[in-house]
Formats: C-alpha cells, structure tokens, sequence
C-alpha cells in the first residue's frame, strides 16, 4: 500500500469520526431542547406567569365566589388591583387582601348578622376574602349589577357614586365607567377589569371557570 492510499484512508477515517461527532452533539441538542420544551418550560412559563400575574388561596377564592354567585376572575383581578395578592394594611387602614377599612368589615358583619368579627380578622385570608366577596356582592345587587359602579363604589364609596349616578341621569348620561369624574377610581375600574380578563385567560382550570 502506497504513502499516498494510506493518507488518503487516515483522512477519510478522521472525517468519517469527524461526522460521528458531530451527529451524537445534534442528537443531544436536540434531546436538550425536547426536554427544555416538555419539562422546564412549563415550570418556566409558570414562574414567569406567578411573577407577572400572581395567585394564592384559589381555593377559598372558589369557595366565596360560588356561595356569593361572583366571577372568580374579577374576585381575583380585585385582590391584583387592591394588595397584589400580599397582606398589608394602606396608609388610609385598609387591611388585608382585599384592603377593607374596619368601618367596612363591620359594616358587613352588620349585614351578615355576624358577632364576633375583629379588626385582626381582616388578616386571615378567609375572612378578608369572605368579607370582601359579601361587599362586592352586596354593592353589585345595589347597582343593579353594573359591575363598573360597583367597582367605583369599592374603591370610592357608595356615597360618591350615588352622586355620580345623579349626576350622570340628569345629563342622560349612559351609567359606564365614562360617568365616573374621579380619574383615579375610573383607572381602578379599568384596571380591575382588564385584570380579571387576565385571570380568566391564565387561570381558568385553578379558579374553576
């Protein structure tokens, strides 16, 4: 055998060794991203989701809306907008995760005929969300079931609505988010409700929809 056939055999052995290589590297590319796809992205685009959209005590959240007949999103979308899902109290007192005022909690155990609410209540999630779910229930039967002036309401109170319902009446006004003059509680409406239109799309199989 010739100098020259046995290069030219070395040469192909490399490159066949070369091709081998470079198959079992694609291969575990490919195996990588399979696996990327079908076991870290979900986690990912979990946590990303948690992140970005929060969610805790789906279950009681379930719970209230059902025996207060409430869509779970907007329940969900209110706590987003109120405390982003933490326990605090704001600097005008209202506590908890669906930030009620102590005037309110008492106000809806009056309602409720409840005796043995106190302030340090509005702490545990299940009586803040259940306290809450009663107001939003009890305000949305007030207004006829116009969510937006029920919204108004839970953030302005019932009194400046009433005023705004006048107001818009008299003018022959549509009762819409339009109607309400305070900028601040037409962007809580709004963002209330385009964040419950979140938690509908993300979260249907976890709040029941």
């Amino acid at each position: 055998m010739s100098a020259t056939t046995r290069t030219s055999r070395r040469t192909a052995s490399r490159r066949r060794a070369l091709r081998r290589r470079r198959i079992v590297a694609l291969v575990g590319v490919a195996a990588a991203v399979v696996f990327a796809i079908t076991v870290v992205g979900p986690v990912f685009h979990h946590a990303v989701k948690e992140v970005v959209l929060p969610l805790r005590h789906e279950d009681i959240i379930r719970q209230q809306a059902r025996l207060k007949d409430l869509d779970p999103a907007l329940v969900a979308g209110i706590i987003y907008t109120e405390s982003r899902f933490r326990d605090q109290t704001s600097r005008a007192g209202a506590k908890g995760l669906m930030q009620l005022t102590p005037a309110t909690a008492k106000f809806v155990e009056h309602l409720s005929g409840g005796s043995t609410f106190t302030v340090a209540d509005l702490s545990t999630p299940q009586v803040n969300i259940s306290y809450g779910t009663f107001y939003l229930r009890y305000l949305l039967n007030r207004y006829g079931g116009n969510q937006a002036l029920a919204l108004a309401a839970y953030n302005g109170g019932e009194g400046n609505v009433d005023r705004w319902v006048d107001a818009a009446r008299q003018r022959g006004q549509a009762l819409s988010i339009d109607a309400i003059p305070f900028g601040e509680t037409r962007a809580y409406v709004r963002s209330v409700q385009s964040a419950a239109s979140q938690y509908r799309k993300s979260y249907r199989a976890e709040l029941g929809l």
